[in-house]
């Protein structure tokens, strides 16, 4: 099981950032990656909003799965903070976040005229959104502390502690980067920025994960017979 969810982890931030890369492309000439945040690609009145909700839910259920089915299990021997480090990640913007995506729709686009940051959080879907997404984002940075303090405690995980704190680091720089940023106009690059370091942080994790318990037998399964020794005679 640990192995299966490592698989579903990995395969879940591909597609999160593939369907984000494609929702891009049809949202018309008045759309800005560079400007306009992630929400907007499925916002009320964005182009097949209603097929990019579906994707980014089935992407969170996955991570949610990975990281109670596989990371907490990979990570145990570090006691407490694995536990807490992995139910964060669950709750964060990459699991909880994007699975209540159906009730984070904001009200219209950036780029639909006429539409104002106000008329976007005007409905409970924008309103929501916005909470949703900054406590999400600040989850998954304590996630990753409490994280890579378990990984110190676990053996054949101790290299990955040093990486996984800079990579929170780099998170909160591209976060903070995001909110200074709206005025100039870059606030949806620095926003997937964010979004690309926490999916590509995850898949190199389940990646690990694979590697680590490849050849592993499950529970409870029998032990392999060896070739039959002959009885030694007297």
């Amino acid at each position: 099981m640990v192995r299966r969810w490592a698989w579903l982890g990995l395969v879940a931030q591909a597609v999160f950032v593939a369907s984000c890369l494609v929702a891009a492309s049809w949202q018309g000439p008045r759309y800005s990656s560079v400007a306009h945040s992630i929400s907007d690609m499925f916002a009320v009145t964005a182009p097949h909003g209603a097929l990019l909700v579906v994707v980014l839910s089935l992407c969170g259920a996955a991570t949610i799965g990975f990281a109670l089915g596989s990371v907490w299990p990979e990570l145990r021997t570090g006691g407490w903070r694995a536990a807490t480090g992995s139910v964060l990640l669950a709750l964060s913007i990459v699991g909880l976040g994007d699975l209540l995506s159906p009730v984070e729709r904001l009200a219209c686009r950036m780029a639909d005229l006429g539409c104002t940051p106000t008329q976007q959080l005007s409905n409970m879907g924008g309103k929501l959104d916005n909470i949703i997404s900054s406590i999400g984002v600040l989850l998954l940075v304590i996630a990753a502390f409490f994280l890579a303090a378990a990984m110190r405690r676990t053996p054949g995980w101790e290299g990955w502690a040093r990486p996984t704190r800079w990579t929170a680091v780099l998170i909160i720089a591209f976060a903070v980067a995001s909110v200074l940023t709206q005025g100039p106009g870059y606030s949806g690059l620095f926003e997937r920025l964010v979004a690309v370091t926490g999916a590509a942080a995850l898949a190199v994790l389940a990646i690990g994960i694979l590697r680590r318990t490849r050849g592993t037998a499950p529970i409870g399964a029998p032990p392999v017979a060896g070739p039959a020794q002959p009885t030694p005679t007297r």
